[in-house]
């Protein structure tokens, strides 16, 4: 069998972190993609490497289309070649009504989620093609709830950005599934990380969780299951899918 070399972006922390770890468990070797944090990489990579995994950490601004060809260029020549790709960097920007949303901010949020996912996307549809003399494999994209629920008041900006990654995994399913490569999505819903602290609310996923129909908000693991399942060769006939955990929201 061949060996699985998987890229995770945002990789440091929160969900991109526990699907690394979830990945290692079950036999990848991971790079792992960053924007700030080196020290929350490195800690990741070490985690992965417990769990029998090797691991390589790139700092990369996705939105950077020759910083995303540096993530994947190291990766092959740390780990060999590419066969899963998982787009999970995202950011939001802090929570608040659209209209007084600024410019900058808005603009940044496109370009992190839907460019840095497009970028990437397209490396490692390249890597992985039979097209371009790959041997296949697997995009996973980290949406959101949101990209459904619209968050009125919250982050009208990051929603669309965000129904915006679900409509590019569904039309690549469609695009590369002749050439060996399954893409799909996951919509996370509340999820417990440091993201809602970042975005000016720490408390945010227990002051909304009566909304959610389990009573909870989720935990990163939770939906790295969900990851490392699309992932995996019991998924082999998944590709367009749109995958909810949300707790039922």
């Amino acid at each position: 069998m061949k060996q699985h070399v998987t890229v995770v972006t945002g990789g440091s922390r929160g969900i991109g972190a526990a699907i690394a770890v979830r990945l290692a468990r079950a036999g990848h070797h991971l790079a792992i993609g960053y924007e700030r944090d080196t020290d929350a990489a490195e800690e990741t990579a070490a985690k992965v490497r417990e769990a029998g995994g090797q691991a390589v950490t790139v700092q990369v601004d996705t939105s950077d289309a020759d910083q995303v060809d540096h993530l994947f260029d190291t990766t092959v020549r740390a780990l060999g070649p590419v066969t899963g790709t998982v787009c999970n960097a995202g950011i939001t920007g802090p929570l608040g009504r659209f209209t007084e949303t600024g410019t900058d901010i808005m603009r940044r949020v496109v370009d992190v989620n839907v460019m840095g996912t497009l970028l990437c996307a397209r490396r490692a549809a390249r890597e992985m093609s039979t097209r371009y003399e790959g041997s296949g494999g697997a995009i996973v994209t980290i949406s959101s709830g949101a990209a459904t629920l619209g968050s009125p008041g919250e982050y009208v900006h990051y929603a669309a950005t965000k129904a915006a990654v679900d409509a590019l995994a569904v039309g690549l399913a469609k695009e590369l599934a002749p050439d060996g490569v399954r893409v799909n999505s996951v919509q996370p819903g509340m999820i417990v990380t440091d993201m809602h602290a970042a975005m000016g609310d720490a408390q945010r996923p227990w002051r909304k969780q009566d909304r959610v129909p389990m009573r909870r908000p989720g935990q990163p693991e939770e939906v790295a299951g969900a990851v490392a399942w699309l992932l995996s060769e019991e998924a082999s006939y998944t590709t367009g899918a749109v995958l909810r955990v949300s707790g039922g929201l």
